[in-house]
């Protein structure tokens, strides 16, 4: 398979039909079209459902597409970190992290480290920390903010100095909005939606101690704002981290006894970094040490 390839199977699976991506890749009808069939032929497998007006993916064509979106990825990340070899630091450095609170302190050294190196440039992905290791792990990230509990036996890390604050949103006009903290009994029997990683779960679970067994659950989620929108429609209680948010309607209310987590930034001990991600880490160890 070729990278070129790929970016033709993908521009063709987002427009779902071959004229208008012929059209954006500047190319034939018929020459895309032999492409994707040739495509095909390799992979042994269909990869669209053609109609008239439009091209849908099969299983294996999403599979596909999945594949090629990490390819195709990781391709032009390395012919970039290649592109920037010159006097003047430069390059794109790919950073994965959670919704944390401890993103102030990330966001912090990297607006430092791009005082020093104004050519660097930053890309982020936005996702928990099960996400964000799969992808370091797939050298799509360079560099990881992680929330504990984690397994980092296969990174070098720095651990950050905020602690992240668990505690619950409520709405406003909830009996439980009266209250400075919320202990496990106040929140048995209540809806609540919970964090979908499970060893957070796992931890959380251990705080309600006896009264875990009364819990309900009405959902699990990893995007805050959807689940607090979701808790101002059902008058659910939402466990969360303490961001300095504002979520019209609803109040946060910290936990007691108090339960907090620690973060870490993490890269991968055995890979090859660009030279922009090596002064990038570099900084990083530095700056802790400030």
């Amino acid at each position: 398979m070729e990278i070129r390839v790929l970016k033709y199977f993908l521009m063709v699976a987002r427009e779902e039909n071959i004229t208008k991506a012929a059209n954006l890749l500047h190319l034939t009808q018929p020459t895309l079209s032999r492409q994707l069939i040739q495509l095909e032929e390799e992979l042994g497998v269909q990869l669209f459902q053609r109609s008239r007006h439009r091209i849908i993916l099969t299983e294996d064509g999403m599979l596909l597409r999945r594949r090629a979106e990490e390819i195709v990825a990781l391709a032009d990340k390395t012919k970039d970190d290649f592109m920037h070899k010159q006097d003047a630091l430069a390059g794109i450095i790919a950073i994965g992290s959670g919704e944390l609170h401890s993103s102030t302190y990330l966001a912090h050294r990297i607006a430092g480290f791009q005082k020093e190196n104004p050519l660097v440039q930053f890309t982020f992905y936005s996702g928990n920390s099960d996400n964000i290791k799969e992808r370091l792990e797939r050298g799509l990230l360079d560099v990881g903010l992680l929330q504990e509990p984690v397994d980092i036996s296969k990174y070098s890390f720095i651990r950050t100095p905020v602690r992240e604050q668990w505690g619950v949103f409520v709405n406003e006009d909830a009996t439980l909005a009266t209250k400075e903290t919320v202990s496990p009994k106040d929140l048995a029997g209540m809806p609540l939606i919970m964090p979908d990683r499970e060893n957070i779960k796992s931890e959380l679970l251990n705080w309600f101690g006896s009264d875990a067994e009364n819990l309900h659950i009405i959902a699990t989620g990893n995007l805050l704002y959807n689940l607090a929108t979701l808790a101002k429609e059902t008058g659910g209680c939402v466990v969360s981290l303490n961001m300095a948010c504002q979520y019209p309607g609803l109040r946060f209310i910290p936990l007691s006894p108090s339960v907090t987590s620690g973060t870490i930034l993490v890269w991968k001990k055995t890979q090859t970094f660009s030279s922009a991600t090596n002064a990038f880490i570099n900084y990083l160890k530095h700056s802790q040490n400030v």
